[in-house]
């Protein structure tokens, strides 16, 4: 399309459907933060989220839990030049239902059913009808992680020291 045709124009055209762009950036966002809560869980708690949703009906493994190693990068400072900080071991899995939805999960280290079970709950997640259910069953999961993180910041605040506190010779 020529360049001209598209002067004066600013953003996306109706024909884009900007409203359904913005639904599915929500449902990545949301699909992504359920994924966050799998990887975070541990198989306890999984299973324990399997459970409370009941029969999950027939799975296919796309790929079976597999385990191998990845490279973790770094950057000088946080925000600097990357570099290769050491390798880590991950295992993976992918699962798909019966409905076609398929389930993907990373997890650091060598546990294949806690991949297993994330990628089960993907799966799950996509299913309309169960997304809330799985939600809710991943909810234990997102409070202990919010209490950690609580935790972690009253501990950092402790040691916080207010430097406007202090005096300066005698004036």
């Amino acid at each position: 399309m020529p360049s001209e045709s598209r002067a004066g124009t600013s953003g996306p055209s109706p024909a884009t459907g900007t409203h359904a762009e913005a639904h599915a950036g929500a449902h990545t966002e949301a699909r992504r933060a359920a994924m966050a809560l799998c990887a975070e869980a541990t198989l306890p708690e999984l299973r324990a989220a399997l459970d409370a949703l009941g029969p999950t009906g027939p799975l296919t493994e796309l790929r079976r839990p597999e385990t191998g190693l990845v490279m973790a990068r770094g950057r000088v400072g946080g925000d600097g030049a990357r570099f290769n900080l050491g390798e880590a071991t991950v295992t993976r899995a992918a699962i798909r239902l019966a409905g076609g939805e398929t389930g993907f999960a990373y997890h650091l280290g060598r546990d294949a059913e806690r991949a297993r079970a994330a990628a089960t709950l993907d799966a799950l997640w996509q299913v309309p009808a169960r997304r809330a259910a799985v939600e809710r069953a991943l909810a234990p999961v997102a409070r202990r992680l919010a209490e950690a993180e609580a935790l972690a910041a009253r501990r950092t605040a402790a040691t916080k020291v207010e430097f406007f506190t202090l005096v300066r010779g005698e004036d």
